[in-house]
């Protein structure tokens, strides 16, 4: 679970004939609320954390970690909608919630698990932290902990004044300190609370596995490998600096927790340890490039992973005859597997023969229909041919991907401007030009061309409402 630090605002001009006595109280009372402060703040919002990070978006990954998650949220009482799942591209073994709705995974963690279970333990901890409703229980606590440093701090500031009223310059010192003192101590209060929580998602995360009947050794493999991280630096750190539980803490309930259950020596089925070793040569060939398939998969590897892997290569950096036929071997080898369609569609698409694309995606379309990543890319291809009769197949292919997209679709709603403008349809044009800024969070511009589409839009049609929505948009305040 991450927090990020907010900015607070500066203290007011001192009003101008302020006496000796109101100027030391004014000094003591912005230490003390610099202390205060100084505590972790409350989570930003997660669009805006998304908007800051470098997503990876596959439709073929973002599936499996949608099967992975859907029973731990089902055994934890949520809604299998109810949380989305973030990939970020960032090879650190990390994991994390921000608002109770999204659980950001990072590509570390998915290259690096060897099996599905790891992944899977990582997931139910932070889904862990959702079921104890841990963000909003922290936002009292940071709250309490503000209050106890500031009611602190000022009893501090009263001493000080004191002594510098008295004119003894080692009580007013002594009060200064007090009020310090009592922003570390709420500081050290909230840390003691986060790892608290952090041992209780532990085991609330081991509950849903054993209520899912998967075992827990793929948790705690994982806080193994940062208790092997830690093993330097643990030595040396205070426990109650620390945000988290110290290694051997964790490791030792952990273990209790795990062997105890019945479910302690089950094992992922080789059909899902397949998709999995299938998402890492994935992420490895696009991540890694030619060294890092070498590394893991020798050209004598003639595993489902390790073609996989050289295919994508191939498309990617070789001859693209060569790749087309290393990605039909693969859809000979699986003919009813989307994602090796989609595969093929997308090195037709990109390196310039829309027209071929079509077929292949179409095929992955009918196999997986509710994707909208790959319903999003027919429509691309669609657009790419240039043929006038496609256009309405492509504004259908393009609604719907972004209809049941939920992470943003800029680059969908800039093909459909392109497929309306094909059509002579100016204001949808321009509308769906305003739709993909404000998607990517460009509020001035999406404004200005929501202002263009009214112009030649229906007053009071569907299109024009959708405009009048973002004209009239004012962001929420933090």
């Amino acid at each position: 679970m991450s927090l990020l630090t907010v900015a607070y605002k500066p203290a007011a001009p001192k009003p101008r004939g302020e006496g000796r006595f109101a100027s030391l109280m004014r000094k003591g009372a912005a230490l003390a609320m610099a202390a205060a402060l100084a505590l972790p703040a409350l989570p930003a919002p997660a669009a805006a954390q998304a908007g800051k990070l470098p997503l990876i978006r596959d439709a073929e990954v973002e599936q499996l970690i949608r099967d992975y998650l859907a029973p731990i949220l089902k055994a934890g009482g949520l809604n299998q909608g109810s949380v989305e799942v973030v990939l970020v591209n960032n090879r650190n073994y990390n994991a994390f919630v921000a608002d109770g709705t999204r659980m950001f995974i990072n590509t570390g963690v998915l290259v690096e698990a060897d099996t599905p279970n790891e992944v899977i333990g990582v997931m139910a901890h932070e889904t862990g932290h959702i079921v104890g409703g841990h963000l909003a229980r922290l936002r009292d606590a940071i709250a309490r902990a503000q209050t106890i440093a500031v009611i602190g701090g000022l009893l501090g500031i009263a001493g000080a004044v004191a002594g510098a009223a008295t004119g003894s310059g080692n009580a007013a010192q002594g009060g200064f300190a007090t009020a310090m003192a009592s922003g570390a101590a709420a500081q050290r209060t909230l840390l003691a609370y986060q790892r608290t929580e952090e041992l209780s998602a532990d085991r609330a995360g081991i509950t849903l596995l054993e209520k899912t009947g998967q075992s827990g050794r793929g948790m705690l493999k994982t806080f193994r490998r940062f208790a092997d991280q830690m093993l330097i630096s643990s030595r040396l750190a205070d426990p109650y600096a620390q945000s988290h539980p110290m290694p051997r803490e964790r490791i030792s309930q952990l273990e209790t927790l795990v062997e105890a259950s019945k479910f302690a020596a089950a094992v992922d089925s080789p059909a899902l340890q397949l998709r999995h070793d299938m998402m890492r040569a994935k992420l490895v060939a696009f991540l890694d490039g030619a060294t890092g398939v070498a590394r893991r998969w020798g050209a004598a590897d003639q595993s489902m992973p390790a073609r996989n892997a050289r295919a994508i290569l191939a498309y990617r950096f070789g001859n693209p005859v060569e790749a087309g036929r290393q990605i039909d071997a693969l859809i000979q080898a699986q003919p009813n597997n989307p994602y090796f369609h989609e595969l093929r569609g997308q090195a037709l698409l990109e390196s310039g023969r829309a027209r071929e694309a079509l077929a292949p995606l179409r095929r992955a379309v009918a196999l997986a229909p509710n994707q909208p990543l790959i319903r999003a890319m027919l429509g691309q291809a669609l657009v790419g041919t240039n043929d006038p009769a496609h256009v309405d197949e492509a504004i259908r292919e393009l609604t719907v991907g972004i209809a049941r997209e939920k992470l943003g679709a800029g680059a969908a709603y800039r093909q459909l401007a392109i497929a309306y403008a094909r059509k002579g349809d100016t204001g949808m044009a321009d509308l769906m030009i305003a739709q993909g800024l404000f998607a990517e969070g460009a509020i001035p511009d999406a404004r200005a061309m929501a202002n263009r589409a009214q112009a030649n839009l229906k007053q009071g049609s569907p299109g024009w409402l959708r405009a009048d929505d973002i004209i009239s948009y004012k962001p929420p305040q933090l």
